[in-house]
């Protein structure tokens, strides 16, 4: 939209003025990143490479995160039984019949996908690369989990292909690492993200909300900190009590130990963070969605996008937009 008679920003509201003159959302939004890099339509596809997690097999620790499920965020076809072009085969199939002219992204994302042998990893991302339609890379990992060697290859690959590494922060307090069996501290996760981003590779984070043990003030403080941080894109997720994790046991025997937030006070939360969240950094979402075999709680019966109108609807009920709070260190 353009204004043949600009208004001036200062009598407007300050979602009027991202709304009619900006003409976009009150927050940084994946979608309108998405296409200012690329000419197409994008649409990520989940790839599980049957790449294992230190956290899973002795080399940082037993067992994984306390509220680990992978099940929770693989699709059906994404199965470490079939190759990766299967895998990229079953789900381009779904979303071309819609979208013909549609260009995809290849994303690894089931547990540790920077674990392993280096070779190993370039064969497995070269795979997807080659297959027709894939523009680029997504690689979900931990932050301890990123040798020099790899880093090198990801950055010069990043010069001719789209690349993001997301990496698994979940809290920047390390007793709530340690309580969730993070096996990594905070200082790990900001140091793997400076050096990604300083190696000229686009960078995320995921964050979960309302972990065990932290106040409403802390939870909203990650965004302060995380805001120091050189991050392109951040990915939000509610805490979710999953069938067979160690947290869904923990919850079992203590309840009272766990906050478990409304749909509505999830919402107001998140927008208090974004107020404090550096303005710069992409947002990819707000919450994550499990099977509801799977779940055990927070059931908001909300799907993802639901969820989002909500919050802008709520945001401008409060006027307010990310970044409004944001002051930098």
């Amino acid at each position: 939209m353009t204004c043949k008679n600009p208004i001036k920003v200062e009598i407007l509201s300050v979602f009027a003025y991202f709304c009619i003159v900006k003409n976009t959302k009150p927050y940084q939004d994946l979608g309108d990143f998405f296409r200012e890099i690329f000419p197409f339509k994008v649409q990520k596809i989940s790839i599980n490479a049957g790449i294992s997690c230190p956290n899973r097999d002795g080399s940082k620790g037993w067992g994984g995160c306390t509220y680990c499920n992978n099940q929770t965020f693989s699709p059906d076809y994404c199965h470490p039984g079939k190759s990766i072009g299967e895998q990229l085969e079953e789900g381009i199939r779904f979303f071309s019949r819609k979208y013909p002219d549609m260009r995809y992204l290849a994303y690894f994302q089931a547990y540790t996908n920077t674990y392993g042998e280096t070779s190993r990893l370039k064969a497995l991302y070269e795979e997807a690369l080659n297959y027709p339609g894939v523009a680029g890379l997504i690689i979900g990992t931990r932050p301890d989990c990123m040798p020099d060697e790899l880093l090198d290859y990801l950055a010069a690959l990043s010069g001719e292909r789209f690349v993001l590494v997301e990496y698994g922060v979940e809290s920047t307090r390390d007793d709530t690492l340690r309580r969730i069996n993070r096996g990594h501290t905070y200082a790990e996760s900001e140091a793997a993200i400076r050096r990604t981003a300083a190696a000229g590779i686009y960078t995320g984070a995921h964050l979960i909300l309302g972990l065990p043990g932290e106040t409403r003030e802390e939870i909203v403080r990650h965004a302060s900190v995380l805001s120091e941080l050189p991050l392109t894109t951040l990915k939000l997720h509610q805490l979710q009590l999953i069938r067979r994790t160690r947290m869904a046991r923990e919850y079992e025997e203590n309840p009272a130990s766990f906050r478990l937030y409304t749909a509505t006070e999830y919402i107001d939360l998140v927008i208090d963070f974004m107020e404090r969240l550096n303005p710069a950094v992409i947002v990819e979402r707000f919450v994550s969605q499990s099977p509801k075999e799977l779940l055990i709680a927070p059931d908001w019966g909300l799907k993802n996008y639901e969820f989002t109108a909500l919050v802008n609807k709520r945001m401008r009920e409060r006027d307010t937009w990310q970044g409004r709070l944001y002051q930098s260190r």
